[in-house]
């Protein structure tokens, strides 16, 4: 009876070092929350203000691009003073995420900024791309039940693309990758060749695929470290670097679970990005920066849109 109990003992004990991890992970949004606790004093901020937090808010938008262009030029990058650098870089961010560019750091803007997202920054060298409003000239396709005739899709700097002879694209996955994730995965770039001139395939390896996907953490090589659970999600790189990378610290699920990240959508969304797009300022665009824990997602016109101009008009 003895050696039972202890038996019981040890199993249980074992138990809960497996399951504590993912217990303790279980809750991204509340994660996130702590890591931008900063956000709760800022609330009615605007210019000329000095509070506690203003610095991190500034490095915040300096990550995503929107101060890096005047880092230079402000004697106060690192302070907590709301200069107008700052309310310049929040006009912005609110332009590109259709709220009112007041400047001023109300309770719709902070909301959204909370919120967990992709890792590649909004504005590249200064200059933003998410509100461009093109037309859509001969757009016949019909997404979701709708016509599209105005898009805000958007392309990296200099719009780098596969060259004609790379059609047919291979995908791997590092060694390790849990194999939850390969199906989903696979799955997204189904629904890309549905509505793209590309094909895919897995490759045999790793190291020979064109894209390279891998579940990584914290500072992992690429100049661009993860954050830990919330904040940043995954982040993929422009044409032809090929590289996807999720947050392996984030709640990953196969479809929508709550206070979890559906792998396919995020998929999606980074995929956009190894094909050339950058993100979209249309909140039902797959491009748009930000997802909840819990939600799922699919492709827009304005992501159909922008693939089609990029590969066509720019050919």
């Amino acid at each position: 009876m003895a050696f039972e109990g202890l038996s019981f003992f040890i199993t249980f004990f074992f138990l809960l070092i497996i399951l504590f991890p993912l217990i303790s992970s279980s809750h991204p949004n509340t994660a996130h929350s702590h890591q931008l606790v900063f956000l709760n004093n800022l609330n009615g901020c605007k210019k000329g203000d000095k509070i506690e937090g203003i610095h991190q808010m500034k490095e915040y938008l300096q990550h995503f691009g929107y101060l890096n262009h005047v880092q230079n030029h402000s004697n106060s990058f690192n302070d907590d003073e709301f200069d107008e650098f700052l309310e310049s870089a929040i006009k912005t961010y609110q332009l590109n995420y259709n709220l009112k560019a007041t400047g001023a750091l109300d309770a719709t803007t902070l909301a959204l900024m909370s919120k967990p997202r992709c890792g590649v920054a909004d504005v590249i060298d200064g200059k933003t791309r998410m509100k461009s409003g093109k037309k859509v000239v001969n757009q016949h396709r019909k997404i979701n039940g709708h016509f599209h005739t105005v898009s805000h899709y958007a392309f990296f700097e200099g719009n780098p693309k596969w060259p004609a002879s790379k059609s047919h694209l291979t995908y791997g996955f590092l060694p390790g990758t849990p194999s939850e994730a390969v199906a989903p995965v696979g799955r997204a770039f189904t629904t890309w060749a549905a509505n793209t001139h590309f094909s895919f395939s897995q490759a045999s390896g790793y190291e020979t695929a064109d894209i390279k996907i891998s579940f990584e953490s914290g500072d992992h090589g690429d100049g661009h470290a993860f954050d830990g659970v919330g904040g940043v999600i995954a982040h993929a790189f422009s044409p032809t670097d090929g590289r996807l990378h999720f947050d392996a610290v984030e709640p990953w699920a196969v479809g929508a679970i709550a206070d979890s990240f559906d792998v396919e959508t995020v998929a999606l969304h980074e995929i956009g990005h190894l094909l050339g797009l950058h993100h979209s300022s249309v909140e039902g665009a797959i491009m748009w920066p930000t997802i909840m824990g819990g939600a799922t997602k699919g492709l827009h016109a304005d992501d159909i849109a922008g693939i089609d101009a990029l590969y066509t008009a720019t050919s």
